[in-house]
C-alpha cells in the first residue's frame, strides 16, 4: 500500500510517464527505519529533507509540518501492518510536472511506501565484507553531491560494477581524488585513538547516521574526531574502516584490496548507538 499526498492506495498508476522525478530526477528522498511505530531519527531526516527542498527551489506547502509527515508515514506503517514491526520507509518528494527543464511552477507531490525487515535494533555483522575504489566516475564536490536526490546515476553503475567484481560495496571518490563515502552511506577511517570521517563540502551525502556517529564520539574521550579530507593512501594505512546509514546503522570492513581491519571500534560504537536509541 502506497501513500500518495496522503491517499493510501494499492494502486501505483499514478506516477505517470511526466513525473518530474522520473523525467528529471527532480525529486528528493528519505529513508527511514521505523521501529514498532518509532520513526528513528526521525527530527535529523526531516530537516534535512526540508533544508534539501529549499536547495532545489521547490516550494513547501503549509502542511509540511513535523508532526504531518510522521502523521502520513504512521498511516502508511498502518496500512501495511508494520506498526509492531520493523520497516524500511521511504518518503519521496518530487516537483509537479510540467515544464521541461524548467518547471511550469514549484509546488510538490509526495509518496510514502514501507517494506517490513527484520531487526528492530541494530545488529553488529563481522561477517566478510570487501570494498575497493570505484574510479570510473567521480563526484564533483558541491551542495548538490550532499542531496539524496533521484539522481543517483553514478551509485547504481558503481553498484553493478561491485557486483562485477564480488565485492560487497565500493568506495566513491570526487574530482579532487579524495575518498567521500561509500555506494550506500558514509565512511569512518580508525588509526590509532583518530578516528577521521570526509567532510560534507568534499561532496560526502549529509547523512543521518553520520550525525548520530559523530554525536556518539564527541561523548568517547579515548576517541579523536576529525573531519577531513580521506587519501586513498591511507585506505590501506588504517586499522579499522566502517560505513554507516540509518538502515544497517554501522557495517564494519574486513578487507579492502589485501589488507585485513579489526572491528573492536565500530562494534563499541554500535553498543553506544543501541543504548542511545533504548534510552531516547
Amino acid at each position: 500500500m502506497t501513500n500518495f499526498n496522503g491517499t493510501i492506495t494499492a494502486d501505483n498508476q499514478f506516477i505517470s510517464i511526466n513525473n518530474r522525478g522520473y523525467a528529471y530526477g527532480d525529486a528528493l528522498f528519505e529513508t527511514i527505519k521505523a521501529s514498532h511505530g518509532k520513526l528513528l531519527f526521525w527530527e535529523d531526516h526531516y530537516f534535512r529533507l526540508m533544508a534539501s527542498m529549499r536547495i532545489m527551489r521547490m516550494e513547501i506547502p503549509m502542511n509540511f509540518t513535523m508532526e504531518f509527515l510522521e502523521e502520513q508515514i504512521q498511516n502508511t506503517l498502518n496500512a501495511n501492518n508494520l506498526t509492531n514491526a520493523s520497516a524500511r520507509v521511504k518518503l519521496l518528494v518530487h516537483r509537479n510536472e510540467g515544464g521541461l527543464y524548467l518547471p511550469t511552477d514549484n509546488d510538490v507531490s509526495f509518496a510514502i511506501v514501507a517494506k517490513q525487515m527484520e531487526n528492530d535494533f541494530y545488529v553488529f555483522s563481522d561477517g566478510f565484507y570487501e570494498v575497493d575504489l570505484f574510479k570510473d566516475y567521480y563526484v564533483s564536490p558541491s551542495l548538490l553531491s550532499t542531496l539524496k536526490t533521484n539522481n543517483k546515476a553514478l551509485h547504481v553503475v558503481g553498484s553493478i560494477y561491485a557486483k562485477e567484481n564480488k565485492l560487497h560495496n565500493c568506495l566513491v571518490l570526487n574530482t579532487n581524488k579524495h575518498v567521500i563515502e561509500a555506494l550506500n552511506g558514509n565512511v569512518f577511517i580508525v588509526k590509532g585513538n583518530v578516528i577521521k570521517t570526509p567532510p560534507v563540502n568534499d561532496g560526502c551525502l549529509k547523512g543521518v547516521m553520520r550525525k548520530q556517529i559523530m554525536e556518539i564520539l564527541k561523548t568517547m574521550p579515548e576517541y579523536e574526531l576529525i573531519e577531513e579530507s580521506v587519501s586513498p593512501f591511507e585506505l590501506q594505512k588504517a586499522d579499522e574502516i566502517f560505513i554507516t546509514n540509518v538502515i544497517v546503522g554501522i557495517q564494519p570492513v574486513l578487507k579492502y584490496r589485501k589488507k585485513l581491519f579489526n572491528t573492536e571500534v565500530s562494534k563499541s560504537i554500535l553498543q553506544k548507538l543501541n543504548v542511545k536509541l533504548r534510552l531516547s
